[in-house]
């Protein structure tokens, strides 16, 4: 590996599905896997074998299918953990066992460890990992609040039990870039071997300057950054592979490095991984955001038309991303179709492009124009989960009087079931409908409606977030009909609440560190 190399580390698949309610079924997470190994991501973090029974199979078959990435693991500081990630990974072209435990003082409490104690862990779990991987990844969890003097000692005992790349997260998105540089040129400079290994950064978004903090961290001398697609990950997420990826292309000027990731294909992923997590992506997000590339002012519109690069430092087409329009409409065939979607990044089977054809043209003949957003609205709305509950029929009935009242039609199991029910407007009743066809206790915690396009024919997006005794699923839908649309996200979102109850629990805490407790 060269010095300007730069190795891409996605943990979209572990710390991205942490995110509550971003739960990905077993075929989404292979399907992501191979999306992220076809853009050349260096390291696939598949998930963590011991947290169920559910991740074990994950990533033993991402380990299995994967071509070119290496596939990795993650492990608690404990034997059980190594050996259960190890029995997920050991089949993989490229293995690696990553495994880690807190050092921050906050964090050496939980498992009620002193320095001493811990040390002694650390050298003996990872020589553990060692001896059945060559590829050792360990990190110190929190270490940005580590004090200095121990930090050192415990990547240095690391280093020397086996591990081959050291990572340093920043567990709670507590640094600032200056200082996320300066940690890691003083631990290169400072630790006994530290030439020899590869240094990482991990970074959290809890202050925004999370994909700021891992560049830094790359001029420091880290010659691999954790990401996730979108920047998914728990709390204010991770720090943004695309971001990382684009930063180090368009300023190469400043920081001359590279990786070996395909960036035409960011979009694609972006896109994919915002319908199988359920959190769609914000229309001002970098790179990948609806306005990313977006001229709406007269001046700017003005000086794009004359020269692109007046307001843009990339082209669309690096990102996968199309800058022209093609308007579809009702009298579009299957071959336009197909063309729009390639453009937007989307690659579909012939049965997949049947059925998304024939709920265009459904749109279509309610619309004028069908725009792109739409489009990507329809890819979503046909990528649910094995559905339990299937909406069938609902008519609500709304006046400036009495209760609005809701007949709704489910196909619970197989079985039609239906009821009609009140409430305190057409949304209200239909999802009074729902619960009383389908009991259950859950809460819900977020209700949002946006416009896909413009126009009274536009269609809507609605998102619902459900939560029910600690587990979260959020649900998406679309459909001109903005009634329609909230309660197939109410019933998508309770299909995903579904598959979340049926995951097995953890396997057994260390010492009161529970799996959840990860960088």
């Amino acid at each position: 590996m060269t010095k300007d190399r730069v190795l891409i580390f996605d943990t979209t698949l572990r710390d991205g599905e942490q995110s509550p309610g971003a739960t990905m079924t077993h075929e989404e997470k292979l399907e992501i896997a191979e999306l992220l190994d076809e853009m050349g991501v260096d390291i696939i973090e598949a998930g963590f074998p011991i947290a169920s029974e559910g991740d074990f199979r994950a990533v033993s078959e991402i380990a299995e299918r994967t071509k070119n990435a290496t596939i990795c693991g993650l492990a608690r500081a404990n034997y059980k953990d190594i050996d259960r990630c190890w029995e997920a990974v050991k089949h993989a072209k490229s293995p690696r066992i990553h495994t880690f435990i807190g050092t921050s003082p906050l964090h050496r409490a939980i498992p009620n460890l002193d320095m001493d104690q811990m040390a002694e862990r650390i050298h003996d779990t990872v020589t553990h990992a060692r001896n059945l991987c060559d590829n050792v990844q360990w990190s110190p969890m929190d270490a940005t609040r580590t004090e200095w003097d121990y930090l050192c000692r415990v990547v240095e005992i690391a280093i020397k039990a086996g591990a081959t790349t050291i990572n340093i997260p920043d567990t709670v998105g507590y640094t600032a870039p200056a200082e996320s540089a300066d940690l890691i040129k003083r631990l290169l400079e400072a630790v006994p071997g530290a030439d020899d290994i590869i240094f990482a950064t991990h970074c959290h978004n809890d202050l925004g300057m999370a994909t700021a903090n891992a560049l830094a961290a790359v001029l420091g001398g880290a010659r691999q950054i954790e990401c996730t697609i979108n920047g998914l990950g728990e709390r204010a997420g991770n720090t943004a592979l695309e971001e990382v990826v684009m930063a180090l292309k368009v300023r190469g000027d400043i920081m001359p490095y590279y990786t070996g990731v395909d960036t035409t294909k960011i979009m694609n992923i972006s896109r994919r991984v915002a319908t199988v997590s359920g959190f769609p992506v914000q229309f001002n997000k970098a790179i990948v955001g609806k306005n990313a590339f977006a001229h709406e002012s007269g001046i700017h519109q003005d000086g794009m038309l004359k020269n692109s690069e007046t307001f843009e430092i990339m082209r669309p087409s690096d990102v996968g991303l199309s800058g022209t329009s093609l308007p579809l409409g009702k009298h579009s065939g299957r071959a336009a179709l197909r063309a729009k979607l390639k453009e937007l990044g989307y690659e579909l089977a012939d049965n997949q492009l049947n059925d998304i054809f024939v709920r265009f043209k459904d749109l279509a003949d309610r619309k004028k124009e069908v725009y792109d957003d739409d489009l990507i609205a329809l890819i979503r709305q046909n990528d649910t989960v094995e559905d339990l509950l299937k909406l069938k029929h609902l008519r609500v009935v709304c006046g400036t009087e009495g209760p609005q009242t809701a007949d709704l039609t489910l196909e619970i199991d197989g079985e039609e079931k239906t009821v009609h029910a009140t409430g305190d407007g057409p949304v209200d009743s239909a999802f009074n409908a729902v619960k009383a066809l389908f009991k259950h206790s859950a809460r819900l915690q977020l209700y949002q409606v946006h416009a896909v396009t413009e126009g009274t024919d536009a269609q809507a997006t609605v998102s619902v977030r459900l939560e029910e005794d600690g587990r979260i699923a959020t649900g998406q839908s679309a459909d001109t009909d903005t009634v329609v649309a909230s309660v197939k996200a109410y019933i998508n979102a309770l299909n995903r609440l579904i598959v979340r109850r049926e995951k097995t629990a953890p396997g057994e805490d260390v010492k009161g560190v529970s799996y959840k407790d990860v960088n």
